[in-house]
């Protein structure tokens, strides 16, 4: 696809939704989820299309005031296309329920496939390395993971709203009718998954210093585990974490249970 050369404006509005894009989750609430966020991120857009046209303004702030939630860096792809739209809207090309119909059928698989690359790959590679270089007193841990994790999310953001306005709404039958977008879903669960179980490897750890005595022998209980399967221990915590979680126990009672449970183990040499 050739480069697109955009006019003042429409450079002057992208940035202006690029800016507008980073403050979504100042207005985020249980009901509309993104809604207010993608509506003060159309604004620009809205104002430059519609003029004075009051009715056409009040039809798309109301249009983008629907329920709306996707992954951050997701979100201005969506943006793009409905800057797009929104002009065809205007001359007549398109319906406003176009418009509602395409945000819908594209925030659930763009959630799905950017919280894999970002939630459970990015933030874990760039958390590993940032807490291994914090643990040493090393302060370019904070700037990498920085660097990693927020400042690739929001370059991708003002690279994906561009390509969202100049694709427009012919990304959707290029994209879902192929299958693309299941497949681009699945391989960024995958990798996320790897990410999660290299992650757990290589930073969960669990010092069992436990030696039982029998007789003249002595069996260490780690090596008993580790004979079973290595990291069992590790993925164990893990898994335990997890569905302790999903059962609505809240994190900070779940870490001050593995400090209390870390120092009652050292205290009776388990640890």
């Amino acid at each position: 696809m050739a480069k697109k050369t955009y006019t003042p404006e429409e450079n002057k509005v992208l940035k202006s939704m690029f800016l507008n894009s980073h403050l979504v989750f100042t207005n985020f609430n249980m009901t509309k989820m993104e809604a207010n966020g993608f509506t003060m991120t159309m604004s620009p857009a809205i104002e430059s299309i519609y003029g004075d046209d009051m009715e056409g303004k009040k039809a798309a702030y109301a249009r983008h005031q629907a329920f709306f939630n996707t992954h951050a860096v997701a979100f201005d792809f969506i943006a793009g296309i409905c800057y797009a739209m929104e002009k065809d809207v205007k001359a007549g090309r398109l319906n406003g329920e176009t418009i509602d119909a395409i945000k819908a059928s594209l925030m659930g698989p763009t959630a799905g496939m950017f919280d894999s690359i970002f939630f459970n790959c990015l933030r874990v590679i760039g958390a590993g390395i940032g807490i291994g270089l914090c643990s040493q007193g090393n302060i370019l841990g904070s700037i990498i993971f920085i660097i990693l994790y927020g400042l690739s999310q929001s370059l991708l953001k003002w690279i994906l709203l561009k390509l969202g306005y100049d694709l427009g709404a012919t990304f959707i039958d290029s994209v879902f009718n192929s299958g693309l977008m299941d497949v681009a879903t699945r391989c960024a669960s995958i990798l996320g998954l790897m990410m999660v179980g290299a992650m757990t490897a290589t930073t969960v750890n669990v010092p069992l210093n436990w030696t039982i005595n029998v007789g003249k022998t002595s069996v260490v209980v780690l090596d008993l585990f580790e004979a079973i399967y290595p990291g069992i221990l590790s993925v164990g915590i893990v898994l335990l974490m997890m569905a302790l979680i999903k059962k609505g126990k809240k994190p900070i009672t779940l870490i001050v249970g593995l400090i209390v449970a870390g120092l009652l183990g050292a205290f009776l040499h388990i640890f």
